[in-house]
């Protein structure tokens, strides 16, 4: 369901509070938002996100009873656990390395961006370093739910989950940060709740 603006696009996602049980969402869809999703900006090209579906039924129960007591998750597609890498910047060879090939970064300037990351995460530390992890998933995060609306799935982002329990039963490494949990689904069109009040712009915009 592709909508025929982004205006109108942004309108019509909203977080989606009940879902249709047992609708099934496949990988091929999935890898289909999955493939836009990689285009969403982080710093230094980074990427530091990754997505752990919880797909199987099971699963999700276990999920569900483990670390998340919600119902979405019950009802959801799939349950969709973002973690942001805190370790990012060790990616930057592999990442930069293709761009020193096609001659698009000569091998001074190579070198100097490697060392230019490097310099910045560790020099600014551990803190910087799960900050960085935080933002550049959750932009990420923003993405996939824009992409998947497009493509007529409805989500809902969700901190309601234990973040240790969930690491420790599906063995996520120490490098990794939980950020948020995305529902995916299909919204219950006889259970929709109206979009909550906006602020207006003056309240939350200052120009200096």
């Amino acid at each position: 369901m592709a909508y025929s603006s982004f205006n109108e696009l942004i309108n019509a996602r909203k977080s989606s509070n009940n879902f249709l049980e047992g609708i099934e969402i496949t990988e091929e869809q999935l890898n289909e938002i999955f493939t836009e999703v990689m285009l969403a900006p982080s710093c230094f090209n980074l990427q530091h996100v990754k997505y752990l579906v919880i797909k199987e039924k099971t699963m999700k129960e276990l999920f569900r009873d483990k670390a998340s007591p919600q119902y979405k998750v019950h009802t959801s597609s799939a349950a969709i656990i973002v973690l942001g890498n805190k370790k990012a910047y060790k990616d930057a060879e592999r990442i930069y390395e293709p761009m020193k090939m096609l001659g698009m970064l000569d091998e001074i300037s190579y070198a100097k961006t490697i060392q230019d990351i490097y310099a910045m995460y560790e020099g600014r530390g551990e803190n910087f370093m799960r900050d960085e992890a935080i933002r550049n998933a959750s932009i990420s995060a923003m993405m996939f739910m824009l992409i998947a609306k497009d493509k007529g799935w409805d989500t809902c982002p969700m901190m309601g989950f234990n973040a240790e329990v969930t690491k420790k039963l599906f063995h996520i490494e120490d490098d990794y940060e939980p950020v948020l949990l995305i529902t995916i689904g299909k919204e219950d069109p006889n259970n929709i709740r109206l979009r909550g009040y906006r602020k207006p712009v003056g309240e939350f915009v200052e120009y200096i």
